[in-house]
């Protein structure tokens, strides 16, 4: 088994709702233009996704119209 990489210098861990041992891990990598979103269970990636840059305003849009459909918002998330 490999060892886990550190994240580059642009990336960030998402921990999934069901527990800790679930992680989405987004990692971009400027050099070849592009974001890889990755899951990890265990500690062990189990299936990764390599996003074209010029692709992730699409992504974005989409989960902002899913935000926007549940009325979520920093202002309103941070009340609760």
């Amino acid at each position: 088994m490999t060892a886990v990489r550190p994240l580059p210098e642009l990336g960030s861990i998402h921990l999934d709702a069901r527990g800790v041992e679930r992680v989405l891990r987004v990692s971009w990598h400027t050099d070849h233009e592009l974001v890889v979103l990755s899951l990890w269970r265990d500690n062990v990636c189990a299936a990764s996704f390599r996003l074209a840059a010029d692709e992730v305003a699409d992504l974005i849009d989409v989960l902002q119209a899913g935000l926007d459909v549940l009325d979520v918002s920093p202002e309103t998330s941070e009340s609760a």
